[in-house]
């Protein structure tokens, strides 16, 4: 099993004076305890309370997606790097393209292409985008995926679909990671979201609760972490059927789920962390992505670089 780190939030005790030290020292101490991945939101506004002290309110800090993920770039040497994940209709999918070949580019082969649908309809209003249904979204989404294949094949002949036109989807230079960066797609809506990833996609993230108590809806003290095993499996099994019935291997699919929790003496253990591991590796899960609230504290960081990276590689 891989681990990586979900950076979810950027308030911290100093901010906002203190973002840019403190983000590169988290993205540092992650990249010299081998965790294999680092990711940030594609979001304007913070969640939301409803998320308890994981995000916070949305007028709190939030920093711009690929700007962020292309400075951490700069501040590391082999962390993998990308968005949990790309909102599609923010921007262009054959500019979306550039962006994430530049920052492969740049970066020697480190990006992954997270993208989704998106969801959030304040901050999309908010900053004068237009909200499409829901419909709509997923329309737009599989016709971006169809550019994205089309544009990392190296194709440069027009494009013509119902969302968008592409007139001449020069992308040069290429990518060095080939054929092209990881797809990533987010979600786990069993009719639409996991069909997209088996056809299109070379990896899938499902976003699992937790039993962490300060989480806010993620949080329901009915549920453990047998439950989300459960959970995870469900949704494996049904990204497996798509797999079957479109005639794709479905060891091809990397699996990586994202979840959070608080590694601290006061609510988990390095112990406790590696029994989810173990549960979620068993659910056929290859990549777990943590997202950890106290992470500005970083010695969650280095125990989970001592304690917890070492013993999963086998998982």
């Amino acid at each position: 099993m891989k681990i990586g780190l979900h950076i979810g939030k950027f308030h911290w005790p100093g901010s906002p004076e203190n973002i840019s030290d403190k983000l590169t020292e988290i993205a540092r101490v992650a990249d010299e305890n081998d965790f294999y991945s680092i990711w940030v939101m594609d979001h304007v506004f913070q969640l939301g309370d409803q998320f308890g002290i994981v995000h916070g309110p949305e007028e709190a800090e939030m920093l711009e997606a690929y700007t962020t993920i292309s400075y951490l770039a700069g501040k590391t040497k082999k962390i993998k790097l990308g968005t949990q994940v790309t909102c599609n209709f923010f921007r262009n999918p054959a500019l979306l393209v550039k962006m994430v070949t530049n920052l492969d580019v740049l970066s020697k082969g480190r990006a992954y292409f997270g993208i989704g649908a998106g969801w959030f309809e304040r901050e999309a209003v908010g900053y004068g985008y237009e909200y499409p249904s829901l419909k709509i979204r997923f329309e737009m989404l599989e016709e971006s995926l169809k550019i994205f294949k089309h544009m990392f094949a190296g194709k440069t002949e027009p494009f013509e679909g119902k969302h968008f036109t592409l007139q001449e989807p020069i992308n040069s230079p290429p990518p060095v990671t080939k054929p092209h960066p990881p797809i990533l797609i987010g979600g786990s809506g069993e009719k639409k979201t996991l069909r997209f990833v088996a056809k299109y996609a070379d990896a899938c993230n499902i976003v699992l609760g937790t039993t962490f108590k300060n989480a806010g809806r993620l949080y329901d003290d009915d549920k453990d972490w047998d439950f989300w095993k459960e959970r995870l499996e469900h949704k494996y099994a049904v990204l497996r059927g798509h797999c079957e019935d479109i005639g794709r291997p479905y060891e091809e699919v990397e699996k990586t789920a994202t979840t959070y929790i608080e590694l601290s003496p006061e609510s988990m253990s390095s112990s406790d962390v590696l029994n989810i591991c173990r549960k979620l590796s068993n659910a056929g899960c290859e990549h777990l992505v943590f997202n950890m609230p106290n992470v500005d504290e970083i010695k969650p960081l280095e125990v989970m670089g001592k304690e917890v990276i070492p013993e999963v590689l086998d998982y």
